[in-house]
């Protein structure tokens, strides 16, 4: 099984690529889809529209798994994250039906075995159960590669996080 997994943003939107057998996970690609400041609203979000079917188009994932978004004081930012959240999903769904959500703190439980952890003990612990020989970077595709992974761990337990 091939699962993408995608940490939402507007600037970047983080990506990472797995496959498992059910016992291990390969890592097969990670990185962000970049959109540029001072570019128009509409052109950014065919920019990350694109950009996902391009992931799809390479990796053909079985399944994608989202980040679901934490919203913190800026409505303006969530408003445009929301926005790129969307257009990944309308992307993806051309692709399959097989989308799934999980929470930060489910991420987090996942993959260090505490809803409490850092970014950093996330991305160490990422960098470990992939056998990577440096931490992923930027940010954001460690983030999507921790929710493919913790997509990966859900096994069949997974339907109760897909997207309704």
């Amino acid at each position: 099984m091939v699962v993408l997994g995608i940490d939402p943003g507007y600037a970047l939107m983080g990506w990472g690529c797995i496959e498992t057998d059910g016992r291990r996970m390969k890592l097969l690609g990670y990185g962000c889809v970049e959109t540029h400041a001072g570019t128009p609203m509409q052109y950014r979000l065919r920019s990350l529209q694109m950009g996902m079917r391009d992931l799809i188009s390479i990796y053909h994932p079985d399944d994608v798994a989202f980040e679901e978004l934490f919203f913190g004081h800026n409505v303006t930012t969530g408003l445009m994250v929301g926005a790129a959240r969307g257009v990944a999903i309308i992307a993806a769904v051309e692709h399959t039906e097989n989308l799934y959500e999980y929470t930060p703190m489910q991420i987090k439980q996942a993959i260090t075995g505490s809803g409490r952890a850092d970014k950093h003990q996330v991305q160490q612990m990422v960098k470990m159960l992939l056998n990577m020989k440096e931490i992923p970077k930027p940010d954001d595709a460690a983030d999507a590669i921790a929710c493919a992974i913790t997509h990966c761990q859900a096994g069949r337990s997974k339907e109760q996080f897909r997207m309704k």
